[in-house]
């Protein structure tokens, strides 16, 4: 059972904006290398903000653009179109020097710690490198720097010598952590950064996620599948469904009334209790293909609600509370 309680959402403004955000992909559909290719719109038009010391989480069936909306906000992919802005500064189309300059306010843990530590360094090595190369530590400073961040997520400072693959899941990730935060950073993409590890080393990783969060002031985006571990560590989430979020709000209030009826469809599939459930959506079908997405709304095709209307109209984003949208023609 995670313990770690999710504090309340922060009223400081925006740290990340991401304002109709795109990213399409140009990808093959025939052998023929002459044929034109098709687009992909793995995110299509997509405006999220995230405060200071805020976790919003992603959510989402594989392919519903997740991953991919993450690398851009961290413009580790080229935006197609849209504008994300950063701590006050319109990073959409930053040239490569400004941008080296932001990078140590952006960090990523990724979700397989093993293939992104190298095998051959340590793990003092490992943690100590962005110190050395970004912020240009030496000597006793480094070193006291890097043991400080090592007890700080966690590990026992012994362990300073093991190399990855002597190490559990879990203390992978620590040391993952232990690098993202060397330099503080000011955002972190945590891009399923729980999903490999075993159910009680999830809850250790959360806690410490969320010790971090309010000791540092650090701005999470939670990438993840796992709707348990979501809603314990954060305070907003987004509902993705084939490139755009169909739903945003409050984490709480999401999970306790959803109003999408993608969302009701998650959360009746995943073991999270909800008061008073009411009758439960289950999904229909598999996802459409991403290059023939349907037309009207994209989840009509397996939508118990679906009409006529839903073929014909995009839905509309309907404001259910302040800061709480579905984008559905029958959310009330």
């Amino acid at each position: 059972m995670i313990e770690a309680p999710a504090s309340a959402p922060s009223q400081a403004p925006a740290l990340l904006s991401l304002e109709g955000v795109s990213k399409h992909f140009r990808v093959r559909t025939t052998s023929n290398p002459l044929a034109p290719r098709a687009v992909l719109k793995a995110v299509d038009d997509v405006s999220v903000s995230i405060a200071e010391a805020e976790t919003y989480a992603l959510v989402g069936e594989s392919g519903s653009g997740k991953s991919t909306l993450g690398q851009v906000a961290l413009r580790l992919l080229e935006p197609t179109g849209g504008r994300i802005v950063f701590d006050g500064t319109d990073i959409t189309h930053l040239h490569d020097a400004r941008m080296r300059r932001l990078r140590s306010g952006l960090q990523v843990i990724f979700q397989d710690p093993l293939g992104s530590l190298n095998p051959r360094m340590r793990v003092a090595q490992i943690v100590a490198e962005p110190l050395r190369v970004l912020g240009g530590l030496t000597g006793s400073e480094l070193e006291s720097r890097t043991e400080e961040l090592i007890k700080a997520v966690g590990l026992d400072p012994s362990r300073a010598g093991a190399r990855p693959r002597s190490l559990s899941g879990g203390q992978r990730q620590r040391v993952g952590i232990a690098r993202a935060i060397a330099l503080n950073p000011r955002l972190v993409l945590a891009d399923e950064a729980t999903s490999a590890l075993d159910v009680s080393v999830q809850a250790q990783i959360v806690n410490l996620l969320v010790d971090l969060r309010e000791q540092l002031g650090l701005s999470y985006l939670f990438i993840g599948h796992g709707l348990p571990v979501v809603r314990q560590i954060s305070q907003r989430v987004g509902v993705m469904y084939l490139g755009r979020i169909v739903e945003d709000g409050p984490t709480d209030e999401v999970f306790a009334e959803p109003r999408h009826p993608y969302t009701r469809a998650l959360i009746a599939a995943s073991p999270v209790p909800r008061p008073g459930e009411r009758e439960r959506v289950r999904l229909a079908g598999e996802p459409p293909d991403p290059l023939a997405v349907p037309t009207g709304c994209r989840f009509r095709t397996r939508c118990p609600l679906a009409t006529e209307l839903c073929a014909n109209e995009a839905p509309p984003v309907v404001t259910i509370s302040p800061g709480h949208t579905a984008e559905c023609h029958y959310a009330t």
